[in-house]
């Protein structure tokens, strides 16, 4: 344990907290983007693309369905791929949302050439002085601070600055998500104060697991695809992140003694539907563990906290899942060897 508190991946994620809070003072503050949410509204712009790579990606995903709900045309796209094989939804009339922590990996350096001014863009990043940033018509930024590699401070406040941009973007008060936010930080707290009771449990649990599967609904896949993708990173260890639905769509023939699912239960509309594909992933001889809002004090419990704040929340047990492999694995978490923490090459 001691070896791991000196860890710096180990240090962002205990960070996290501090990270949200100091995103949401900026966002406070933050009186930009009066000019697109009119256009909007005017029909001048008439679909939104929202885009980005990674863990960047995986965060719009509460965005997208905000906007979707709200009526708009909205679609969400890779960077590679829209900069390769869809540049028909650039247009003038598109209205780009780009996020990407560092704003100059290889796959956005291509995107503001491929723009060239043609759509207006939004930026959400942790680098104002980066590429993406300097192009964009408005910028909403994260105040993560410097990150050692895996996207942990970067994603939760991109997933806060995100439920305050869909606010800005839909015509809603601000206020009701940045207290919710507010409750996240606070939650995420309480969470990560347990850390060395949550690493010890885990371990147990998954030391003779082979592999991992990770699934959810609604707002909770992008916890499920950004979990698929640290632990990946982090730990080396195998790990595929799906809808429920999709994973009953096939994968669940894989289910074996050696496979551990983690469930996330998710908002109340599809919690049935998740609690009942745990039961039967236990049932078929898989083990399976449910991420869900509770008073317990176990690694898949989280703080009560309102919907708005869960995707932040839903992260963490992840995050401590990364850590735990690592160790049962040998590997020192979140320490690349032929990955980089800025993508330079397509």
């Amino acid at each position: 344990m001691n070896q791991l508190i000196d860890n710096a991946y180990f240090q962002d994620i205990m960070n996290q907290p501090q990270a949200v809070r100091a995103t949401l003072d900026g966002l406070q503050n933050d009186h930009a983007l009066l000019r697109i949410p009119d256009a909007l509204a005017r029909g001048k712009l008439r679909r939104i693309v929202l885009t980005g790579m990674g863990s960047s990606f995986h965060a719009l995903y509460p965005l997208f369905l905000t906007l979707a709900n709200h009526g708009f045309a909205v679609q969400l796209i890779e960077t590679a791929e829209l900069v390769h094989y869809a540049r028909g939804l650039i247009t003038p009339a598109t209205l780009l949302i780009a996020v990407s922590q560092s704003g100059r990996s290889a796959e956005i350096l291509r995107l503001l050439e491929v723009n060239a001014a043609s759509a207006p863009l939004i930026a959400v990043t942790n680098s104002p002085e980066s590429p993406l940033a300097q192009a964009a018509d408005e910028v909403v930024l994260t105040r993560a601070g410097e990150e050692f590699s895996v996207s942990c401070k970067t994603y939760v406040t991109a997933l806060a600055a995100l439920a305050w941009l869909g606010d800005a973007l839909t015509g809603q008060s601000p206020q009701g998500t940045l207290a919710a936010l507010e409750e996240a930080a606070a939650g995420m707290t309480r969470y990560l104060a347990a850390w060395p009771e949550h690493l010890r449990v885990l371990s147990a649990r998954l030391q003779p697991i082979h592999f991992l599967n990770i699934v959810g609904r609604g707002p909770s896949l992008a916890a499920v695809g950004t979990a698929s993708l640290i632990i990946k990173e982090s730990a080396r260890f195998p790990a595929l992140g799906l809808s429920s639905a999709a994973f009953r769509h096939g994968p669940l023939e894989m289910i074996d003694e050696r496979h551990f699912t983690l469930v996330y239960a998710g908002l109340s509309r599809t919690r049935p539907l998740n609690l009942r594909l745990a039961e039967d992933v236990r049932r078929i001889g898989g083990g399976a563990e449910v991420v869900d809002r509770s008073q317990g004090a176990d690694a898949f419990a989280l703080p009560p906290v309102p919907d708005a704040a869960l995707p932040l929340m839903e992260i963490l047990p992840a995050q401590m899942i990364s850590l735990a492999l690592a160790r049962l694995h040998g590997h020192e978490p979140g320490v690349f060897t032929h990955a980089s923490k800025v993508t330079m090459a397509e």
